[in-house]
């Protein structure tokens, strides 16, 4: 049985996932007919991927099956991102489009999931009156009866936090999978408390899942003939089990529980070890909470890819330290120097936010020396979007224009994207493993596929050649944002 695919749209890393298209798969052959058709978009970052992938199974083990016409969907539901105002206006842009259903079929049920759901709660469906069910990222078993609920004429909510749900249990269904590459999702929530952030309070505390759940989904990927996963958390860094519970715990236990424990660098090495025929990779990361072990391991394994996305989000230590990101601009530079010591073919992607509170120009700059000093492949930048609720919404005024802020993106935009061009042109003349992901956008006479890096590779293609195969590129022309090559044989 093949996976479920249909819309996602992506924007930003965990936030990095893949930008998603709308896919048009044959609906019946995929799943068992239901009673019910459900339609589902995404936004956002790779954990809101990962979360309707959870969505998608509790629908289809309770008789719902997909379609890929909202005009013909029982049920919508837009999963949501809260992380930038911007997009909470497009998904209230979205939602009056959905809307339209109604004309045509008023006993459809509309519902909104995950962060945006989490931020607003009770608000929306007083807000936005096309909302029939708000469930935030903890209450998604819940679903099928806020549905019922909503089926009989009232509003439903559950945006319940929890310290303990991971969904563990529940086998994703593979969104617009390309059969090739999954996302494993092995901690849930963040404890970090940076100020600007809203994760904290849209998806609760950190707790991470159990190792054997996590082993089992990946070996099971793999048997199924997937080649690629990526651990996902907000802070995958912070991965800890022992048998649950919040870290402050785990300091309490004895030196011998400790021992015992399953840190992300022992996590790591349990995936690699899975196959080396398996790619692994892992997103986010956190400067204060990467460690050593976590680089030797993989230098140590040709399977873990030579990449890191590393966020700073400032280069200024001030401002740093009122984003609470517990890093310096010299600490994390000294960070930077040590991750190429131990593999010096990484690769380095990071965040960045220009305008935060009381930014001057002068500290501005010290972000663009910053990404300057460390050759960043990639970078996701963005102008500060203060949101309601956080520490920085509370304490700090949003003193910098919103021209400046659109001045100063743009600037580091233009800088980045010299830089990648930069670094991908001394890719010219070098022979990568690539790993085929499908077509290329433009030509189905053209492959595409990644390399160790994260970079994305397209090259002529070859008969008999698939996705899922490794094959050897040589890189013959570049842009700032693709290798082409010609595949050795």
């Amino acid at each position: 049985m093949s996976d479920l695919q249909f819309q996602h749209t992506s924007r930003q890393p965990v936030e990095e996932a893949r930008q998603g298209e709308a896919y048009a798969p044959a609906i019946d052959e995929l799943v068992p007919v239901g009673t019910k058709q459900f339609y589902m978009e995404s936004y956002g970052c790779a954990m809101n991927f990962s979360d309707s992938e959870i969505v998608a199974s509790i629908l289809k083990d309770n008789g719902f099956r997909p379609t890929k016409e909202y005009l013909q969907a029982d049920l919508i539901l837009i999963n949501t991102c809260a992380i930038r105002d911007n997009a909470e206006q497009r998904v209230r842009a979205r939602l009056a489009e959905l809307g339209a259903v109604k004309k045509t079929k008023p006993e459809a049920v509309i519902g909104v999931l995950g962060c945006m759901a989490e931020r607003l709660k009770a608000k929306f469906l007083e807000e936005e009156k096309l909302v029939d069910i708000v469930v935030g990222p903890d209450a998604y078993r819940d679903l099928p009866n806020l549905v019922l609920t909503a089926d009989s004429g009232q509003k439903a909510v559950n945006v319940l936090l929890s310290r303990e749900e991971t969904y563990a249990d529940i086998s994703p269904v593979r969104i617009d999978s390309n059969g090739v590459s999954a996302f494993v999702s092995i901690t849930r929530g963040c404890d970090n408390m940076c100020t600007f952030c809203v994760v904290p309070f849209t998806r609760g505390r950190e707790r991470s899942r159990d190792p054997q759940s996590i082993m089992a989904e990946v070996n099971d990927l793999f048997n199924r003939g997937f080649r690629e996963v990526t651990l996902l958390g907000q802070n995958v860094d912070s991965y800890l089990w022992y048998g649950g519970g919040p870290k402050k715990e785990f300091e309490k236990q004895t030196e011998e529980i400790q021992a015992g424990a399953t840190t992300f660098a022992h996590l790591l090495e349990m995936v690699a070890q899975v196959s080396p025929k398996l790619r692994v990779r892992f997103s986010t990361s956190n400067p204060r909470d990467l460690t050593e072990e976590v680089v030797w391991a993989m230098a140590k394994y040709d399977n873990i890819c030579k990449c890191i996305h590393l966020p700073v989000q400032s280069g200024n230590t001030r401002i740093l330290e009122k984003m609470n990101r517990g890093h310096s601009r010299e600490q994390y530079m000294q960070w930077i120097t040590r991750i190429k010591e131990i593999v010096p073919s990484m690769s380095l992607t990071t965040d960045m936010i220009v305008g935060f509170c009381s930014e001057t120009e002068e500290e501005f700059e010290d972000s663009l020396s910053l990404m300057d000093w460390a050759g960043f492949d990639y970078a996701y930048m963005y102008f500060y979007s203060e949101r309601p609720g956080t520490p920085a919404a509370k304490k700090f005024p949003d003193d910098v224009s919103l021209e400046d802020k659109k001045r100063r993106l743009a600037k580091m935009i233009k800088q980045q994207r010299e830089r990648s061009e930069l670094n991908n042109q001394n890719d010219l003349g070098q022979t990568y493993e690539v790993l085929v992901e499908g077509f290329s956008k433009r030509s189905e006479e053209q492959l595409a596929g990644r390399n160790s890096h994260n970079k994305m590779v397209v090259f002529t293609r070859v008969e008999g050649i698939k996705p899922g195969d490794y094959v050897m590129v040589k890189i013959t022309s570049v842009t700032s944002a693709t290798l082409l090559g010609e595949m050795v044989l």
